[in-house]
């Protein structure tokens, strides 16, 4: 591996190994320091009487939580749920909703595995169809995403489950158009808000989507193990969490089961959402301008990195600048010594990833997608990082290049 990088200002915030250059905040997110600490410290409150913490400590504090979450996304806090992830969020909401036999369920060839597994097994429940809208990627703008979704709306469309940032291909799609037309025909929309908040502006008020979904360790920077499920208050009656638990028979009336049902599905660690407020002003304090600068600042290293590792691959960028947040994917075209990408599970590793990681010390995922199936490379920016790591790995790829 080569020699650590240089440190770096934001970078002593993080616990990253120094010796990694670490492009892929996008995967699993990275905690910070004061953040770790802080949920280390709830961690504690807990243990020295658990009883007190779940049965008096632990509601008071979700409800802060939650209302400053609430406040971040202008979302009512009446329709919004912690849950554990993106995936628990999804289920909990397939699982839920009213489907008639016959029933078409649309989504994109952009969409995560995952999701789109959801898909498949709620719809094969309930003698649905999935229907699968094709964006192109290389992509000329967001017209191109609206032409494909709209295209594949029928009588039949009672639901869609859009990305509002792509996983694979790392576009950001225009959802409040998406929203507005597909509402105005009829069929609600699920927002697989995954990578958005703290990455884009989210703004759930003005978007009133049927549901919104996202994770919070993300770009939000929490501890892993929190997401949230954010509901529309004509639909929240219909929605359950994915796990049943005590709140299903308490007496309260069905306006507030939504919130008693999801607040506790069973013993666990609340720590990662009792942290989230934590990780909400280390994030407003690292830049003049709060969280906005902080986007801002790492959008633009985001398009400064992936012009640099074009002009190594070779390659034309694949959309314009205003589909791109704080990642950018990359078409990989053919490298000597490298076979040719095959579909795997999950989180299988591709030949390039391994390389990079071994031989360069450079940790950026690889992946493919049903709307690109050759290699596609993703590099993510977040306050750890710098200009030159993105140097690092076109330097990288340029001597992968050359065989």
């Amino acid at each position: 591996m080569p020699p650590a990088a240089p440190a770096r200002h934001f970078a002593r915030h993080w616990t990253l190994d120094p010796a990694i250059t670490y492009l892929n905040h996008g995967s699993f997110g990275a905690c910070p320091r004061p953040v770790l600490e802080a949920q280390q410290a709830l961690r504690e409150q807990l243990e020295r009487e658990p009883a007190r913490f779940f049965n008096r400590e632990a509601p008071v504090l979700l409800a802060a939580a939650r209302k400053e979450l609430a406040e971040l996304l202008n979302a009512p806090a009446a329709g919004l749920a912690f849950v554990r992830n993106v995936t628990v969020a999804i289920n909990s909401v397939l699982r839920s909703v009213p489907l008639a036999a016959g029933s078409e369920l649309l989504v994109t060839d952009h969409e995560y595995n995952a999701t789109r597994n959801i898909l498949e097994y709620a719809a094969a429940e309930r003698g649905c169809r999935v229907v699968v809208a094709q964006v192109p990627f290389p992509i000329t703008g967001p017209e191109a995403v609206i032409e494909a979704v709209l295209s594949r709306v029928n009588a039949r469309t009672r639901l869609a489950v859009l990305d509002h940032v792509t996983s694979q291909t790392a576009l950001v799609f225009p959802i409040a158009e998406l929203v507005r037309e597909l509402e105005a025909r009829g069929v609600d929309v699920l927002v697989d808000g995954a990578h958005a908040p703290g990455m884009v502006d989210v703004d759930v008020g003005a978007l009133a989507p049927a549901y919104y979904a996202a994770n919070c360790h993300k770009w939000l920077c929490a501890p892993k193990g929190v997401g949230f499920l954010w509901v529309r208050e004509d639909r929240r009656r219909d929605v359950r969490p994915a796990v049943i638990s005590h709140g299903a028979n308490a007496p309260v009336p069905a306006e507030q089961r939504f919130g008693v049902e999801f607040f506790w599905t069973g013993t666990d660690d609340p720590t990662p959402a009792l942290a989230l407020p934590a990780a909400l002003r280390f994030l407003e304090g690292l830049l003049p301008g709060g969280l906005p600068a902080l986007r801002a600042r790492n959008r633009a290293l985001a398009l400064a990195g992936r012009r640099l590792v074009a002009d190594a691959l070779g390659v034309p960028l694949p959309c314009p600048d205003a589909m791109i947040g704080a990642m950018a994917s990359l078409p990989v075209p053919a490298l000597p010594g490298l076979p040719a990408p095959q579909a795997g599970p999950a989180l299988a590793l591709d030949p390039l990833h391994d390389a990079l990681f071994r031989d360069h010390g450079i940790e950026v995922p690889v992946l493919t997608c049903p709307a690109h199936p050759g290699r596609l490379l993703r590099i993510s920016a977040q306050a750890y990082n710098e200009q030159g790591d993105y140097e690092r790995l076109a330097a990288a790829l340029r001597a992968l290049a050359r065989g």
